[in-house]
């Protein structure tokens, strides 16, 4: 039996998942064809599984190793030589080859096909319609291009998990092992910045044998300038993480290294037209920017998460280094910045509508860009820093990113002179970080200074803000009289329905919760269902959930639990929706008294549980307006009461362990709540 592989290391770090598919791919397709970033560990997985492979059949084995050709004279006479095959005939290599491998069951794999795509693509379809026994299995950074290939896309390791077991792997088989809580901790960190890359792992692991692990993350720096003394067997362009993304760089065409270089400016993914937008100029058209990113990810210089463009750190570090070399960073910056300033305000327009829920999904997807795109206004143009935060730093508050929302609010606030409406609206932006912080008299305060700037410069929408935010304050701090008074008196002055703006509504909101506080009922349930059909004709999520929310509220203050319940789940649907994690956690609590006031113990312990993850992720200092308190208390006496004391515990775990998501997602769609 044909037995022909490299040596197989014997400490390979996860992957199941992919063996596995791996296993059933080769099982079912005569072309199998794994791509990925160079060093992400295409190699190592073919390796492993050809080996096991090798071991469940009565097949054979054969590896090509092609990263040491500089061209395709040799390719064939490489893979002779991997399958045994000496060659004496005069006919054409090619012919004699398939002519020994036509009736042999064997696995061939061709182990970094990049460089050679064509010469490959041929002999592969070759090799395949001669020879009905041989399957191949090949590693290359875009695909062969052969009819009825199977692609399966290799990613980094699990930074958190995997790759932090091989990083102590290799630096105890290197004699420098890692077992510190400090030193742990500090690796996790360093695997989360590499992404969790396989190569850049080893490389930096490597660096134990010359410094401490805390050096190592002080020093880490340019991650491609690391290199190790000794690193595992492998392609010499495996040896340092910088050898082997500039090889990649060279395999491009002109137009691909420029977008490649252009596009080190984002960081997260993102689509085509984005793409477009920030990088076409030059010699770059925007035509050309598709053609250019096809070949990228071709290369998988790119990865491509759906429909949208992600480029690995390492890469774009290398990326970064050309744009500077070109003399295009400060001019790419500035479109960067520019084109994500441009998707805020259009965010912040359409904020009133049926396209809120998709503005929401955008902020969430774009978040890291428009982090950069803040972070380069702060030093260039502070000014514009400050319109961008304040326009983001609501949703963003409201959607998991309140610490940074505070954050670049503050700089942008000390680094900017502004004073007109913009400088109100960060202002107001930064008292909601306040008061979902639980510093409800900060909030206040900024509130009615807000206030007061508005008033001062007529501006209208500034003060209903303001008055939202004030109303707010005052709610949480046991003062419903005190918000409605306060939020009555606004839009007496605004005049207007409740859907004029954004701020009219928020200050309608308000306005329900008060009653509700205050006992009044009939009128808050009358209100709040007013708001909840306007929002529903209009396609509005933020502010119907929360109308659902008092709905619920209302409704278990009146003994109706069925229709607590109904509110709650629709509540929580319209939150999932945006991504609002804060008014997750609200609704789980309110889900689960409503579910224990049902007799629906189990489910309510669920929710209950569910909710205490996420209120400790959003870790906020009060579980909502004060009236809710005695609500979840009294009903987790219910559901307590239901269960027995063992049970109740014994469920509260169960749910706490499980991924909140995930119960959240049963609870929805066990009640027809799904979207």
């Amino acid at each position: 039996m044909l037995r022909n592989l490299p040596a197989v290391p014997p400490d390979f770090v996860g992957r199941g998942d992919e063996l596995a598919h791996l296993a059933k791919a080769l099982h079912e397709h005569r072309v199998v064809t794994l791509t990925g970033a160079g060093g992400v560990g295409k190699s190592r997985l073919a390796l492993h599984a050809a080996d096991q492979l090798l071991g469940a059949s009565g097949g054979g084995v054969a590896w090509a190793d092609l990263w040491p050709l500089q061209d395709d004279r040799l390719l064939t006479a490489t893979v002779a030589d991997a399958v045994d095959f000496s060659d004496h005939t005069t006919n054409m290599a090619l012919d004699s080859l398939a002519g020994w491998l036509s009736d042999k069951d064997v696995l061939l794999v061709l182990d970094s096909c990049e460089h050679l795509v064509g010469p490959c693509r041929r002999m592969v379809a070759q090799l395949v319609l001669s020879c009905p026994r041989l399957t191949v299995l090949a590693t290359s950074r875009e695909p062969l291009g052969i009819p009825g290939e199977h692609l399966v896309a290799v990613g980094p390791l699990p930074p958190a998990t995997d790759a932090v077991e091989m990083f102590c792997r290799r630096a105890a088989a290197a004699g420098t092992p890692v077992s510190a809580p400090v030193d742990m901790v500090t690796v996790a960190r360093l695997c989360r910045r590499l992404e969790g890359m396989p190569l850049a792992v080893e490389l930096i692991a490597g660096q134990l044998t010359q410094r401490a692990v805390a050096e190592i993350d002080l020093e880490l720096g340019p991650r491609l300038d690391i290199t190790a003394e000794t690193v595992p067997a492998g392609p010499p362009r495996h040896r340092a993480v910088r050898t082997t993304v500039g090889w990649s760089h060279e395999l491009c065409t002109p137009a691909e290294r420029l977008l490649w270089a252009r596009m080190s400016v984002f960081r997260g993914e993102v689509d085509e037209d984005t793409v477009r937008a920030v990088c076409a100029g030059g010699p770059l058209s925007p035509e050309a920017v598709g053609q250019a990113l096809a070949g990228l990810s071709r290369k998988s210089v790119l990865t491509r998460p759906g429909s949208a463009y992600r480029m690995l750190d390492t890469v774009r570090e290398y990326g970064t280094m050309w744009l500077e070399q070109l003399g295009e960073q400060a001019e790419l910056s500035r479109r960067h910045a520019d084109h994500f300033l441009a998707m805020a305000r259009a965010s912040h327009e359409h904020w009133l509508g049926e396209q809120q829920a998709h503005w929401y999904a955008r902020l969430g997807s774009a978040h890291a860009d428009l982090c950069a795109a803040l972070d380069h206004l702060l030093d260039d143009r502070p000014d514009t820093a400050l319109d961008l935060i304040g326009l983001l730093g609501f949703p963003w508050s409201c959607c998991g990113h309140l610490r940074e929302a505070a954050t670049y609010l503050e700089d942008a606030l000390a680094l900017s002179d502004a004073s007109g409406p913009e400088r109100t609206r960060a202002l107001w932006a930064l008292g909601v970080t306040r008061v979902l912080r639980g510093e409800h008299e900060p909030a206040r305060q900024l509130a009615e200074y807000c206030r007061r700037r508005a008033d001062l410069q007529d501006d209208l929408e500034g003060t209903l803000r303001a008055t939202y935010l004030l109303g707010l304050a005052h709610l949480l701090q046991g003062r419903p009289m005190t918000a409605r008074h306060r939020v009555d008196e606004a839009l007496r002055g605004a005049g207007g329905t409740a859907f004029t703006s954004a701020a009219h509504l928020q200050c309608h909101l308000v306005r329900v919760f008060a009653l509700t506080a205050e006992g009044l009922l009939a009128e808050a349930r009358w209100e709040a269902r007013d708001l909840r059909n306007g929002c529903v004709e209009r396609g509005e999520w933020w502010t119907r959930s929360y109308a659902d929310y008092q709905l619920a509220l209302i409704s278990l203050f009146e003994d109706r639990a069925d229709d607590a319940t109904s509110h709650a789940l629709s509540m929580l649907d319209g939150k999932r929706r945006i991504g609002d994690s804060f008014g997750l956690a609200l609704g789980l609590d309110l889900l689960a008294s409503a579910l224990a006031a049902q007799g629906a113990g189990e489910r309510a312990v669920a929710a209950f549980g569910a909710g205490e993850t996420y209120w400790s992720a959003v870790g906020h200092p009060q579980r909502g307006t004060p009236e809710l308190g005695p609500v979840r208390e009294r009903y987790e006496d219910t559901a307590r009461s239901l269960l027995g004391d063992e049970g109740y515990e014994e469920a509260l775990l169960r749910s706490a362990l499980s991924d909140p998501e995930t119960v959240l997602r049963h609870l929805l769609d066990s009640s027809g709540h799904g979207p």
